[in-house]
Parts: C-alpha cells; sequence; structure tokens
C-alpha cells in the first residue's frame, strides 16, 4: 500500500509517497480503507523530528482520517465492513490502509461527505474536551470565550461550538479575509493581533471583567498576555507552543483572579482515553453537525503525492480551516 514516509528529518521537501507494508489488525480494531486525511501541526512537528509518535503508534503521519471499513477485528462490536467512518488517531493516517482501534471510530454525520469527515475528529474532540469538557474549560452558556488562531482548523470549529453553545465569542486572527471568517463563522469579537493587543481590545469589550476561557496554541508568547484577558475563576487551556515553550507566568495575578492553567493534548493518552472523548464528542457535537449549526471548515484538497504542498501550505498559515488530502 501507499503512504507518506519522512525520508529524514527536515522541511517539507523531506515527505515521499512510497509502499510499505500493510497494517496488522488486531483484536479490538478494525482496518479502514482510508478516503481522506487532514494536516495539523503535530505532523509538521514530527516531520521536523521534534514530536515522536507515541510507542506504539505507527511512524507514519495522520492523526485524523476518514474511511470505509474493510475488515473487522476479534471483540468488535457495532461496527460493519463497509460502514463509513472517521477516526481519531494517534498516527497513521497518511496511508492508503491502517488499523484503529474501534473506541477512536466516530460515524460520518448525515450532512458530512466521507471526504470532509476527515476534517472533523481532530478538532471536534480536542475543542470539546478541553474548552468544554469537566476537567478542563467547562465552558457555560453565558460566558466569554477567547480562542487564538480563530481560522484555523481548530478556531473554525472552537468559534462554532462556543457561538451554538451560547458563548460570547472572542477570536484573533492575522488578516482581513480571516477576521471575515472568523465573524461569519460566529465571533462576536474578531481582533487584529498584528495590529491590537488582544487583551487591551478585550477589556475595553468586557468593561474589564475579561474572558471566562481562553484557549490557546501560542503557549509562552502569550501566557502572561492571556492570563491579564482573564476573568476571575478563568481557565486557561494551553493546547500548542507555536510562540515557545518556556514562559513567565504572574502567580500572584493567578492567585488574585482564583484561575487555572491547564495543559492540554489528546495523542499521548491511551486507547481508553481516547475513546472517552470520542464518545462524549459524538454524543454533544454529533447533533449539532446533524443539525447544521456546526460545520467542518475545508480550505483544499490536495492528494498524497502534494503532501509536500499541504505541509507548506500549514506551515505558512494560509489556509482556513482544514487542509485535506484525498488518498483514494
Amino acid at each position: 500500500m501507499r503512504a507518506v514516509v519522512i525520508t529524514q528529518p527536515g522541511g517539507p521537501e523531506v515527505l515521499r509517497v512510497e509502499d510499505v507494508p500493510e497494517p496488522d489488525l488486531g483484536a479490538g480494531e478494525v482496518l479502514l480503507d482510508v478516503e481522506a486525511c487532514a494536516v495539523n501541526r503535530a505532523d509538521l512537528l514530527q516531520r521536523e523530528g521534534h514530536y515522536p509518535p507515541p510507542p506504539g503508534a505507527s511512524e507514519i503521519l495522520g492523526m485524523e482520517c476518514s474511511g470505509r471499513i474493510a475488515a473487522v477485528g476479534d471483540h468488535v462490536a457495532g461496527w460493519a465492513v463497509g460502514d463509513e467512518v472517521c477516526a481519531l488517531l494517534s498516527g497513521g493516517g497518511y496511508a492508503e490502509r491502517l488499523a484503529v482501534p474501534v473506541g477512536q471510530l466516530l460515524p460520518v454525520p448525515s450532512t458530512v461527505s466521507l471526504l470532509e469527515a476527515a476534517a472533523l475528529p481532530e478538532v471536534t474532540c480536542t475543542v470539546w474536551s478541553m474548552a468544554f469538557g469537566a476537567t478542563a474549560g467547562r465552558l457555560q452558556a453565558g460566558e466569554r470565550f477567547l480562542v487564538h488562531g480563530g481560522a484555523s482548523g481548530i478556531g473554525t470549529m472552537a468559534i462554532q461550538l462556543a457561538h451554538a453553545r451560547g458563548a460570547r465569542v472572542f477570536a484573533t486572527a492575522g488578516s482581513a479575509v480571516k477576521l471575515d471568517a472568523c465573524r461569519s463563522l460566529g465571533a462576536d469579537v474578531a481582533i487584529d493581533y498584528r495590529n491590537e493587543r488582544f487583551e487591551e481590545r478585550i477589556a475595553e469589550e468586557t468593561d474589564g471583567a475579561g474572558v471566562d476561557v481562553v484557549l490557546d496554541n501560542m503557549g509562552a508568547a502569550y501566557l502572561p498576555r492571556n492570563l491579564a484577558a482573564l476573568a476571575t475563576g478563568g481557565r486557561l487551556i494551553v493546547l500548542g507552543m507555536q510562540g515557545g515553550r518556556k514562559g513567565e507566568l504572574d502567580l500572584g495575578m493567578l492567585l488574585t483572579k482564583r484561575a487555572t492553567v491547564h495543559a492540554a493534548g489528546l495523542r499521548g493518552r491511551p486507547p481508553s482515553g481516547k475513546a472517552d472523548v470520542v464518545a462524549e464528542t459524538v454524543a454533544h457535537v454529533w447533533p449539532m453537525i446533524e443539525a447544521g449549526s456546526v460545520r467542518p471548515v475545508v480550505d483544499r484538497v490536495l492528494t498524497l503525492e502534494e503532501a509536500a504542498e499541504a505541509h507548506r501550505v500549514v506551515e505558512a498559515s494560509e489556509h482556513i480551516g482544514k487542509v485535506l488530502m484525498r488518498v483514494r
């Protein structure tokens, strides 16, 4: 079968499509014929040699995909050959076939094509578990929510879900086109991070009260500013480090605001942990997708042979929403 492999750590040019062995099918797993996969920033880090897959996971890139079930392993119930699904992965998505633990499968919503479904698993599971989850953001209707990178895959889904759940949504983005996209998806306030300090704009818009939840992809660069933007009792959820790994935290301000800082991630969780997130996401998010109030945002669809170009697009932040690659 064909898959995208990393010839050596480096830039997008190190990606090649090669023939690789077929995956083994274990108990509690299904074999997928992959229709499409999506590109995530974690893939870029792995390509550069900075983010190895968890123990036991495939070395092949790809943390989400869609496809049809080609075979089912022992102890699998509720799924059959031919079912159309999407899947949350620890790796392996940039390939024609892969084996997936059954708990990481999600049905394809009736309002979404099989191709588009590849854009759903990572963003829906990430946003639901981190912004709304009981151990993380706990975002409620009527609260104020800030997402950085509002035009990204995570951002476009976070805006829609927060808006649909009745929150007041703030989003940052870096161009007029992306700011317009954020507003069209439900952002009440779109902030140009190139020309405005988001914490000052939030203070103006909230009469100094701040936001209740921040979903942050930047890490160190935004740490003190995110804390300044938080309301009393606010929750800062850090899910990326595009702005660096190490930052300074004002513990006095954290204590005064009775705020929390929560580091979040999905890839390293065991299959049982991923299965719990998947089940909650299907229960809470899938009805909104079926009703049409939330949808995947797809910027463009390339092919496996264009994996290097797909990585360049994501690396340059030239996209709005998700960049997909058609596998079949």
